[in-house]
């Protein structure tokens, strides 16, 4: 062979080997990344285990809080009957006996519930069971009872019903004072229809102490980002405890749907009302008898106030615990029993919430110096009576009452200025029927008190007892007599 045919064979075999140099360090190198990035897996492994182990137990928590709490919570069924006279009948056909023609519509309405006691005490929400006719409870067993109001507090949109049941599982309750900002909670309840009873939403609690919401006289609501929706009223928001922090109350939106802001009542609040609307039938609320308002920067400005916090006293009521403390108008109240005041609804919740005869101290700001009071709280004043619904009372005495207007005294050709309530409707063979009531009278005095509005004749009847004796003052046209009959 030819020396220059030996030069391209050379040079092939050279890159050649070059290539094979190449490649040996690609792939050597190659591995040892292969085997670092597999070591890097290997090491960071245990931390990553360590979160979906944390992921999964928190995921267990909720199950188990879900199936402890559900049993727990009802759904509630209203039914309120709305009747209209017939346009095509005169109202007033026949004041002696039939009953008036009439159209029944039924609005029906529906909420949820939390069961606190086994022998059948139901906390919900005061709007859920409004002006109800009617109400039922459904179990998680889908078993349908009927319930009966015990008391309800519109001023914290509480109500309390009880149902014949035994054995019940209440939900035990936790302390709302000791929530904190950014914890887990559930809300467990019925949202939208009966067909979601038992819905379990998760989220934290967003905010406490909300209040000038609009949805209550007192408010100090917990806030939550949990889904809330229509339905949801009077279910329970639940801790990672499985304890009852809160009823669920409303939602903040402007669709009607859940966007992340719902509100709860605390369970603090809301067992202090029960506790008094069942041990009562009323709430008591504690009383100092000031009229107060927050104070902005001219307001401090002006009366040369501390920095921060306090409400400013605008008038006392007389004869209240604090006329008679020595507090007047123009005080700023700085604290109450050591602690700072920052607004009007954190003060008039805190007064609310004593009990009347309870002693407090009161810490003021007057004309630049500050000044120690001791009070004793008074009761507050206006609270209702244990609530009766009118069909509990139509039910009780068998016949119906309204308030007499201008059109109705036409009809029965009797001064419209007169005084008293007209019966619209008796029940053929009720104990009213028989003492001689009749449509169309006009009721002036229910034993010897006089009676000018429903709530009126409501709060006397209520307060009545089985057996006892009903003496009712009527006026007939133009005569006067008086009914008796025994309460049955």
């Amino acid at each position: 062979m030819k020396k220059s045919t030996y030069v391209p064979v050379l040079a092939f075999m050279l890159i050649a080997v070059i290539i094979c140099i190449i490649a040996i360090n690609y792939f050597d190198g190659l591995s040892e990344v292969q085997a670092q990035t597999q070591a890097a897996l290997q090491k960071s492994s245990p931390a990553s285990q360590e979160a979906v182990n944390v992921a999964r137990q928190l995921n267990n928590a909720f199950i188990a809080i879900a199936k402890k709490a559900n049993p727990s919570v009802v759904t509630i069924f209203t039914d309120k009957v709305v009747k209209q006279p017939d346009p095509y009948t005169s109202p007033f056909s026949d004041f002696f006996g039939r009953s008036f023609p009439e159209r029944e519509q039924h609005l029906q309405g529906m909420g949820s519930g939390v069961i606190i006691s086994e022998d059948g005490y139901i906390l919900t929400n005061y709007h859920v069971v409004r002006d109800a006719d009617a109400i039922k409870v459904m179990l998680l067993n889908g078993k349908k009872v009927e319930a009966k109001i015990i008391g309800t507090d519109a001023k914290t949109d509480i109500a309390v019903l009880k149902v014949k049941e035994k054995n019940l599982a209440p939900m035990a309750l936790g302390d709302s004072d000791h929530l904190h900002t950014g914890e887990w909670v559930l809300a467990i309840g019925s949202p939208l229809s009966e067909n979601l009873a038992q819905t379990v939403t998760a989220g934290i609690v967003s905010a406490k102490g909300r209040s000038n919401v609009g949805l209550a006289n007192y408010e100090d609501f917990i806030q939550t980002d949990a889904a809330i929706n229509p339905g949801n009223s009077g279910g329970a928001l639940v801790n990672l405890d499985g304890k009852l922090v809160g009823i669920n109350t409303a939602i903040a939106s402007q669709s009607g749907g859940f966007q992340g802001i719902g509100f709860a009542v605390p369970i603090n609040m809301a067992r202090r009302i029960m506790e008094s609307l069942i041990k009562e039938g009323k709430v008591v609320r504690g009383w100092l008898g000031v009229l107060i308002q927050d104070i902005d920067e001219n307001l401090a400005k002006a009366l040369n106030a501390p920095a921060s916090g306090g409400v400013l006293v605008a008038d006392i009521t007389q004869s209240s615990p604090a006329e008679k403390a020595g507090i007047k108008a123009g005080d700023i109240i700085l604290e109450l029993d050591n602690r700072k005041v920052k607004d009007g609804t954190q003060l008039r919740n805190e007064i609310a919430r004593r009990a009347p005869g309870t002693a407090v101290k009161i810490l003021i700001f007057r004309e630049g110096k500050k000044i120690d009071l001791n009070i004793i709280l008074g009761e507050l004043p206006g609270e209702p009576a244990r609530p009766a619904r009118k069909a509990d009372v139509f039910e009780k005495l068998g016949f119906k009452v309204q308030p007499l207007d201008d059109q109705i005294a036409k009809i029965l050709r009797i001064d419209p200025n007169e005084k008293g309530l007209v019966v619209m409707e008796v029940l053929p063979n009720s104990p009213v029927f028989e003492s001689g009531l009749r449509p169309g009278d006009l009721i002036r005095e229910v034993n010897r008190v006089p009676v000018n509005t429903v709530n009126d004749f409501i709060e006397i009847i209520s307060q009545l007892k089985s057996g006892d004796t009903v003496l009712i003052h009527l006026k007939r046209y133009d005569n006067h007599f008086f009914a008796a009959f025994e309460l049955p």
